[in-house]
């Protein structure tokens, strides 16, 4: 199980930035400010999820 909850944070954090990419250039003809604001997810779904993988030791 060691690695599975880095990985899940890792693929959310992907997923966080395509959803930025398409909030900021495409969602309602863009929204900047919503977009960066997603995209600031991406950094913190990693941290969070190695904190809780080393937790988990």
């Amino acid at each position: 199980m060691k690695g599975q909850i880095t990985k899940l944070g890792l693929a959310a954090s992907a997923a966080s930035i395509v959803a930025s990419v398409y909030i900021f250039f495409m969602h309602d003809g863009g929204d900047p400010d919503l977009g960066i604001f997603v995209g600031l997810w991406a950094p913190t779904l990693i941290l969070f999820s190695q904190e809780i993988d080393k937790m988990m030791d």
